[in-house]
């Protein structure tokens, strides 16, 4: 009596979603088994793809199949058992030296004759035909929502992917947030394990509800697809998203990451209004401030003389308080005034000036321009230079990638300018 291996498997890949689960193939294989009064010694199963060889518990059964313990195999469809030319082959050998003596499938005859086996042979081909074509699908279909700015992966924290129209939308929940410590850390005052602490205080937190990884951290501060592009396979691409920051910002960003291992605390700016504004009337050197508190918390600002002079021995001593020094400027500016005669004048000379100011605005936004179909030219180039097999896909990608930078930092420079214009 031929002895049976029941062979199970359930991928996980996409395109074997409709295929039986694998408690639902076992139920039908042993049904069949029953009414065919086939004799099985043991079952195998496992959810693994076919579409590469190496799987564990398929390689388990044929060594057990070549020292004897069986001679047949019980399994859905041929496709349960290789999608790829190696196991395929594999099976075909066995039947060949006649370790397997019989194949059997609900879905599909098998003989051990030549014809049998020719017919085997057809239906792994068949199973690999579909995965490769399948595979050539999706793979030009990435390649078109690329094309389209649109990234094919999981959104990025801040963002969500939108089932519906199949795009990456702005989370509500998340993205001012996100924003929120992006910008926080491109002041240069954050390392990553401060900016940790600050995304953890806004709620912004891993799956299991505990503070992001550092790794995770670096590699959201380093994605380009917060200022709108995107990276597939080391390759920059322009995305069709909406940006969260400027790549201004994001360069900011950079130089923190590189200049904040272990950042230097910086003191905040004194506002002293009129310092390097006059000098002492003694010995001509600068006059300097101080700032003093009282116990009562109140704040005073004090202006004198540096006494840095080696050649003079400045005599003033004195001190004398901000709100004074602000009173004598006022009435000092009070005294100057203008002649009405040369109203006219500056006026004409004013909008000369404006003309002027105009016409060189177009020219600099027309350079601006003009830098832009550069780099896309350049873009072109390379391309074609990649296509032609001049250069590595290495060196093809790391050069496009920095083109690309410096083409959203040109085009965010016309946008700003173009917005903000050069008035008076």
């Amino acid at each position: 009596m031929i002895k049976y291996f029941i062979y199970c498997r359930k991928s996980s890949e996409d395109e074997e979603r409709q295929v039986l689960s694998i408690e639902a193939q076992l139920t039908e294989l042993r049904e069949f088994a029953k009414q065919n009064s086939l004799f099985v010694v043991k079952e195998f199963y496992e959810s693994k793809t076919a579409k590469e060889p190496g799987r564990v518990v398929f390689n388990e059964m044929l060594g057990e199949i070549e020292k004897g313990i069986a001679q047949g195999i019980l399994a859905w469809n041929p496709d349960r058992l290789a999608r790829n030319s190696i196991d395929g082959g594999r099976v075909i050998y066995l039947v060949d030296t006649q370790k397997i003596v019989a194949l059997k499938f609900p879905t599909f005859w098998f003989e051990a004759t030549p014809q049998g086996k020719f017919m085997l042979s057809v239906a792994f081909g068949q199973a690999k035909y579909y995965t490769d074509n399948l595979r050539e699908n999706i793979l030009r279909g990435i390649r078109q929502k690329i094309r389209r700015g649109e990234l094919s992966a999981k959104a990025p924290l801040g963002y969500f992917n939108e089932p519906r129209l199949r795009t990456i939308e702005p989370d509500k929940k998340t993205f001012g947030k996100v924003k929120e410590a992006l910008g926080a850390f491109a002041t240069g005052e954050y390392t990553l394990t401060a900016i940790q602490r600050k995304m953890f205080s806004l709620g912004l937190v891993g799956k299991q509800g505990k503070a992001l990884h550092l790794a995770s951290i670096e590699h959201i501060l380093k994605n380009p697809f917060y200022y709108g592009h995107f990276q597939y396979r080391g390759e920059v691409h322009q995305g069709s998203h909406k940006p969260m920051i400027s790549k201004k910002l994001f360069d900011e960003i950079q130089k923190a990451l590189v200049q904040n291992g272990k950042p230097r605390k910086k003191r905040g700016p004194k506002n002293f209004q009129f310092l390097g504004f006059a000098t002492c009337g003694v010995c001509g050197y600068s006059i300097t401030a101080e700032r003093h508190i009282k116990k009562s918390g109140l704040k005073f600002i004090y202006y004198r003389c540096t006494h840095k002079s080696k050649t003079i021995s400045c005599t003033e001593n004195r001190f004398l308080r901000e709100e004074v020094l602000t009173e004598q400027v006022k009435n000092l500016c009070q005294k100057v005034s203008l002649p009405d005669e040369w109203r006219g004048k500056f006026l004409t000379k004013l909008e000369s000036e404006n003309k002027e100011s105009r016409h060189s605005s177009d020219l600099f936004a027309q350079n601006l321009r003009d830098q832009i179909s550069a780099i896309k030219i350049r873009l072109e180039r390379l391309t074609d230079a990649y296509l032609g097999e001049a250069l590595e896909l290495v060196e093809y990608q790391e050069k496009k990638n920095v083109l690309m930078a410096e083409k959203k930092t040109i085009e965010e420079k016309l946008s700003d300018f173009e917005r903000k214009g050069n008035h008076w």
